[in-house]
């Protein structure tokens, strides 16, 4: 089997990100949980670090949205790749609309670990670290 390319493994990733970032804004558990790896861990400042699916569901379902938000996910770089596993570094930028409009509340980063998952052919994060400038 011929190892994919890099723009194979960027646009992934980037499609990952994308399923991710939507649901997420959107308020589907389900379908943000659907984009993580069964032994995923995912760490966010302020909101914890949680390992494995059950626990991961459980969070994100706390974090529903109760008003309207966007995360601009940008500058997204895979820094390292193989055939099942990818390394991506993408800024973010947390909007959320209040009585006077669309504000920014939180600029940083989050650091990812993919692997592929050969029965899909998506990839699904690993891990996923976020941190957040002052």
């Amino acid at each position: 089997m011929t190892p994919p390319s890099y723009a194979e493994v960027d646009a992934g990733v980037r499609r990952a990100i994308a399923a991710y970032t939507q649901a997420l804004d959107d308020g589907r558990t389900d379908d943000v949980v659907a984009t993580f790896c069964a032994d995923a861990t995912v760490e966010i400042p302020g909101m914890g670090t949680h390992e494995g699916l059950d626990a991961i569901r459980a969070a994100y379902a706390q974090w529903t949205p109760r008003r309207p938000q966007r995360h601009l996910v940008l500058n997204t770089l895979v820094t390292d790749w193989t055939a099942d596993e990818a390394r991506a570094t993408s800024d973010v930028i947390f909007l959320l609309k209040g009585r006077e409009g669309w504000a920014v509340q939180v600029v940083g980063r989050y650091d990812d670990v993919l692997h592929h998952d050969p029965d899909t052919g998506r990839w699904r994060f690993h891990a996923r670290r976020a941190t957040f400038l002052d």
